[in-house]
């Protein structure tokens, strides 16, 4: 594999994407980022002087805010029309409701909503991602894709993609968060990456098809309101 172009980029890149995941002190960003403490911290304070990454009382890093205004400009229009619906479905099945699109050989999380009323909820944070291989977003851009565009996937995945384009919706549970399952759509939008409409939940007591047929209304919704 070829080296960066920019390695410093390329670090600086790979922190924010960590840092997707939750916050973390400057030891852990350097363990996770394989380089020494003083490589991280001045990484760190760069990102910090451009609102990219902010520290807390207790020296802990998280994303800034600006990448909540960087993040606003990808994809406005879908994540503008996606929003009211993932809200509706949100409040109506008090779950996390979320936009994911495909990048690279990854699913990331576009734009969530958590419901207004819910005694357990799952955060699904803008920004999150996991390969596309896991998880029911995956499943569901996977069954968009044609065959020869997959990554390597077993026999038992290619069963579940094959029966998401059947039944047109996909699920999962125990796979990228412990405990969680999540239940989605695919959401394919002429010239635009294949995206996914999802919940995720730690236990529902709507059933998948119930949820999965709501999520197709939006993602019908969504289509209309884009011309695609």
């Amino acid at each position: 594999m070829p080296a960066p172009a920019s390695q410093t980029l390329s670090r600086g890149i790979r922190i924010l994407e960590i840092l997707a995941d939750g916050p973390l002190s400057i030891d852990e960003l350097a363990a996770r980022l394989e380089v020494h403490r003083s490589i991280a911290y001045r990484l760190l304070r760069t990102l910090e002087d451009h609102r990219l990454v902010a520290r807390d009382a207790a020296g802990r890093a998280a994303l800034g805010p600006r990448m909540a205004a960087l993040a606003a400009g990808v994809a406005h229009d879908l994540q503008a029309e996606a929003l009211p619906e993932l809200t509706a479905v949100a409040n109506e099945f008090a779950l996390t409701a979320f936009l994911a699109v495909l990048d690279g050989d990854e699913v990331i999380t576009l734009t969530s909503v958590e419901p207004r009323h819910s005694v357990v909820g799952v955060a699904q944070r803008p920004g999150t991602r996991h390969p596309v291989t896991a998880g029911a977003p995956g499943r569901a851009i996977l069954a968009q894709l044609p065959d020869a565009e997959w990554p390597d996937v077993s026999d038992a995945l290619r069963a579940e993609v094959l029966r998401t384009r059947t039944d047109g919706y996909a699920t999962s549970h125990d796979e990228v968060i412990r405990s969680v399952g999540a239940v989605a759509v695919p959401l394919a939008l002429r010239g635009r990456r294949p995206a996914a409409l999802a919940v995720v939940h730690m236990a529902s007591r709507h059933p998948d098809a119930a949820i999965a047929a709501r999520l197709r209304e939006s993602a019908t919704a969504i289509r209309e309101a884009l011309g695609g």
